[in-house]
């Protein structure tokens, strides 16, 4: 086939799902002319799984995007349908925004957003082969022979590379829902030294609307009452739509255990490894054969369909097997399949090969971002994109790349996870990943990235508008938060609350120490005028917490020291004497960066790190 020329880029980005979308948009917004290759303009922003945005520390990662000056957080306020604040009933850092999407809005507002941003070319067509030349990227070469010359490309796949959709006996290349798989580029990313596995994730069926007994169900309200994903968000939707809750049981089960010799899972037609924490129903069933039943939500798929995703009820069974099954849940009784469930597998790389930035290790300023790198979710996937994108154009600029450090943001623990330990399953995202999650909570993450953002390029002005009128506000509600009230004026609100007769004068912050909302100490003493109900919401939260956070800023000033002890990069582990030899293979695979990534490395124990320390001392 004749080669031709598709133009001149300082990047491509391979891909346009969330992670695609986040580092084209990185790119060309700091002014890096960039071509976004996409194997179907329709599927842009595509939502192949469930409708959703946010969810338990996920919530957290689209708050950290959007104070970066990403995209996904302001698409997703546009599309809501439906806004909670999951765990509300527990402590404020594992609190996390979840929001139902309109789905073909997200889409077509993602899309809309691609094609006015300036220096963003949006091209159809596949990637056959990233080219290179004495070890740097050069271009990539597609399936038609053209040619997109580069000096930068972000790899962003998603569940494309050689997808292969599977329910019951059938099984077919492709994409999801229909869409045509990437077959090409897998072969290219082995000869580029590449280590490729397989994973597997899957979907629930699309139900009619129409055919739901909805009067049977549990009604799940939104709430109207919540700070929205993008701090450049006015508000959220006061008229949201419902999604309703009902549950699987034991009739459910025995159609899955006698059908179980059928599921692809069981039957060793799936040979990808699938998500530990998403599992299909049929592997519920058999994991907790103890329950008695597994609870589902039924969400809308938008405002322009009749469409219904069950949450819950993912699975790879044969169509027949899904009809049966669901037909035994309450309220879904008659209910018609529009889109059968179905598992898909995909090629993935080994997360190991990358460096903290994303990059590559053996190909400069090639770089890889969302489930190629072994995660799940869009969250994941756009967090990675967002960074991999701004990383690529601090290369292109000649400027240090970032790395976030584990205290910095939810976005440090994905990635650092991801490059230091690796792994083995498709990677979900929790708040339990997170050892400083006290400091990392989602009200603050412009407080701790937004001032990135902007020395990056990234951040625009009316973003840093809106954080420095934050940041004024917040130091207004601290400085008020010390106001102090006399035993007699401050008694009755305290007793009201189950404490004691005060002895002496009571600041604002220790009412909050003792369990008085801060919305009940405005109402008594007024004040705090001017300042909005999200800041109050972290000025209360830091005030109640303070002993913890002094703990946690202690324990986060410790371990800098050895995040900012450098190893050389030409190091020999392997003639370490004192080195355990599986320390010594594990670190010449992983080539930390610094002291503090080597001893988070599965296989590094703390007598290892101590002989590498006297190591550089020498």
């Amino acid at each position: 086939m004749e080669l031709f020329s598709e133009g001149q880029y300082d990047a491509v980005v391979i891909g346009a799902g969330h992670a695609g979308c986040e580092a084209a948009l990185a790119l060309a917004r700091t002014g890096q002319k960039t071509a976004m290759l996409t194997l179907n303009l329709d599927s842009i922003a595509f939502m192949a799984c469930n409708p959703s945005i946010g969810g338990t520390a996920k919530g957290h990662l689209v708050r950290e995007i959007d104070a970066l000056g990403g995209e996904m957080g302001i698409n997703a306020d546009k599309a809501l349908l439906q806004i909670r604040m999951l765990n509300r009933g527990k402590g404020a850092a594992v609190q996390s925004l979840r929001g139902q999407e309109d789905k073909n809005l997200y889409h077509r507002l993602m899309k809309q957003t691609l094609e006015n941003t300036p220096n963003l070319r949006i091209l159809q067509g596949e990637a056959a082969e990233i080219l290179t030349q004495n070890g740097k990227v050069c271009g990539v070469k597609t399936t038609y022979g053209g040619v997109l010359h580069a000096k930068a490309v972000v790899v962003a796949t998603g569940v494309y590379l050689n997808g292969s959709v599977i329910a019951g006996e059938w099984k077919q290349p492709s994409g999801p829902s229909g869409f045509a798989p990437a077959t090409r580029l897998t072969e290219n990313l082995v000869d580029l030294g590449f280590s490729v596995r397989r994973f597997k994730t899957g979907t629930p069926a699309r139900i009619d609307g129409r055919t739901v007994d909805y009067s049977a169900l549990e009604i799940q309200n939104g709430e109207t009452d919540l700070y929205p994903f993008s701090y450049l968000s006015k508000r959220v939707p006061q008229k949201q739509k419902p999604c309703y809750l009902t549950y699987t049981n034991e009739r459910t089960h025995e159609i899955i255990r006698t059908n179980l010799h059928r599921a692809p899972l069981y039957a060793g037609m799936i040979k990808g490894v699938g998500p530990r924490y998403c599992p299909s129903i049929e592997d519920k069933v058999v994991r907790f054969a103890d329950k008695e039943r597994h609870q589902l939500f039924l969400e809308p798929e938008g405002g322009d369909t009749g469409e219904v995703y069950v949450q819950g009820m993912s699975t790879s069974l044969p169509h027949e097997v899904q009809r049966e099954m669901y037909r035994t849940i309450k309220g879904l009784e008659h209910c018609e399949i529009m889109r059968y469930a179905y598992a898909i597998e995909y090629d993935a790389v080994d997360s190991l090969s990358l460096l903290p930035t994303l990059e590559y290790k053996n190909v400069k300023n090639l770089f890889t971002a969302g489930q190629i790198n072994g995660t799940s979710g869009y969250e994941e996937a756009a967090a990675q994109g967002l960074i991999a994108g701004i990383n690529a154009s601090l290369a292109l600029r000649g400027k240090e790349q970032i790395v976030l450090r584990r205290d910095e943001a939810y976005i440090g623990v994905l990635i650092d996870d991801l490059v230091t330990k690796g792994t083995n399953e498709p990677y979900r995202m929790m708040t339990s990943r997170a050892e400083h999650r006290i400091v990392l909570r989602q009200d603050n993450a412009d407080f701790r990235l937004t001032e990135l953002g902007r020395k990056c390029g990234l951040a625009d002005d009316k973003r840093w508008k809106a954080y420095i009128k934050r940041k004024k506000m917040y130091a207004k509600a601290t400085e008020e938060m010390q106001t102090k009230k006399s035993p007699k004026e401050a008694n009755a609100l305290v007793a009201a609350h189950g404490g004691t007769d005060l002895n002496g004068a009571i600041s604002y912050a220790d009412m909050v120490r003792r369990n008085i909302p801060l919305s009940e100490i405005k109402q008594t003493f007024g004040g705090f005028e001017n300042i909005s109900d999200e800041i109050l919401e972290t000025a209360e939260t830091d005030a109640k917490y303070e002993g913890y956070l002094a703990r946690a800023l202690e324990q986060i000033e410790r371990a800098k020291k050895l995040e900012e002890k450098a190893l050389p990069e030409d190091i020999d582990y392997m003639s370490i004497a004192g080195l355990r030899i599986e320390a010594r293979q594990k670190l010449a695979k992983i080539r930390p960066l610094n002291l503090g990534q080597a001893g988070r490395i599965s296989g590094v124990n703390p007598a290892d790190i101590a002989v590498l320390m006297v190591y550089l001392k020498k």
